[in-house]
């Protein structure tokens, strides 16, 4: 029996999808990021029960955050873009946490530092507050131990290939490093929309870029680019394709990060089927039935979508483009450091 909803929550799924692949599904994957995190800040004692959390988010480490608080008995503060809904703002408010949304931007570069200013502004009145630093502070790895732990208990033995999407860094950085940490071999694949300077492809815009909790239009610290060996950058129109051919195929009702984690998990099989291939559902697909499923009937047929093979970022193309990660190098000729909490 667990002891806390947010604990049940995060538990994943492991489904078996055809061809060869498995698919890591979660109600919502950022609960081990915020509980794990919160955890070791109270064994540490740099925070108590009773303080103030503070975080900007465009909604799922809220909801983890707040959840997180409500577990250990910490107060919570969301800086909320607008993509915040009203479905989560209610449950926000009845867990305690409070929530401000910054004002409307064109941009997601403007909406990042918005929030990133506000919470700047919240530091200087309330020094007592602890920023969580979701996009910097690699305390948030420490979560996804557990997750590694699954994977490398319910995946066959031998070596396997890691796709999912890449926001903070801490979900794909953190599974592959615990799974190497253990002996296994692993190659990382992350997925980004056109639009991010994560992996260099700020210069190529997406005008319908809305995959929540991939890609920025700010440096993220805790993005450890050594551990990855491929990229692939899909756009609104392949991602909300894939997400909606994972549903007519499986059943699995996901977000647009794991349609195209499952695009590029077919294409990577495709080009070599000897490891196993794991991707990552992070969250459901609910907050994406009036912008992208709703409109599946111009989803395209996963036959028609090829992606551009390039070796540098200035060919860098819609609708999906892939690359080798950095050039001709493997992570696995890399220094592989061990994560150590809160590091730089």
């Amino acid at each position: 029996m667990y002891e806390h909803i947010a604990e049940a929550l995060k538990e994943p799924d492991l489904v078996r999808i055809p061809p060869g692949a498995v698919c890591v599904r979660f109600e919502t994957m950022k609960l081990y990021s915020a509980l794990g995190a919160v955890r070791h800040l109270l064994e540490t004692g740099q925070v108590a029960p009773g303080d103030t959390l503070v975080d900007s988010s465009s909604g799922i480490y809220a909801h983890a955050l707040a959840l997180a608080c409500h577990r250990y008995g910490l107060r919570c503060h969301i800086v909320g873009s607008t993509t915040v809904d009203r479905t989560l703002r209610v449950q926000l408010e009845v867990l305690g946490a409070t929530l401000e949304q910054v004002r409307p931007s064109k941009n997601l570069r403007l909406d990042q530092n918005l929030r990133v200013e506000r919470i700047g502004e919240l530091l200087k009145k309330n020094p007592d507050y602890h920023w969580m630093r979701q996009y910097h502070d690699d305390i948030h790895y420490l979560g996804y131990r557990d997750v590694a732990a699954l994977i490398g208990d319910e995946v066959p033995e031998g070596p396997l290939t890691l796709v999912g999407g890449v926001g903070t860094g801490a979900s794909t950085g953190a599974i592959s490093t615990y799974l190497r940490e253990a002996g296994r071999k692993v190659s990382l694949t992350g997925v980004q929309p056109f639009g991010s300077v994560t992996f260099g492809s700020e210069h190529v815009s997406d005008p319908d870029i809305i995959i929540a909790g991939i890609g920025s239009s700010i440096p993220f610290d805790n993005v450890r680019h050594h551990l990855y060996d491929r990229i692939h950058w899909v756009n609104f129109d392949y991602a909300m394709s894939g997400a909606v051919e994972l549903l007519r195929a499986s059943g699995i009702f996901a977000g647009l990060s794991a349609g195209a984690a499952y695009l590029a998990t077919l294409w990577e099989r495709a080009r070599d089927d000897a490891p196993t291939y794991v991707f990552l559902a992070a969250d459901t697909g609910h907050r994406y039935v009036d912008t992208a499923y709703a409109h599946h009937c111009k989803a395209f047929g996963l036959g028609s979508m090829v992606p551009h093979e390039v070796t540098t970022h200035d060919d860098l193309r819609h609708p999906w483009s892939v690359m080798d990660w950095p050039p001709g190098e493997s992570a696995h000729t890399r220094d592989e450091t061990v994560l150590v909490p809160g590091a730089a």
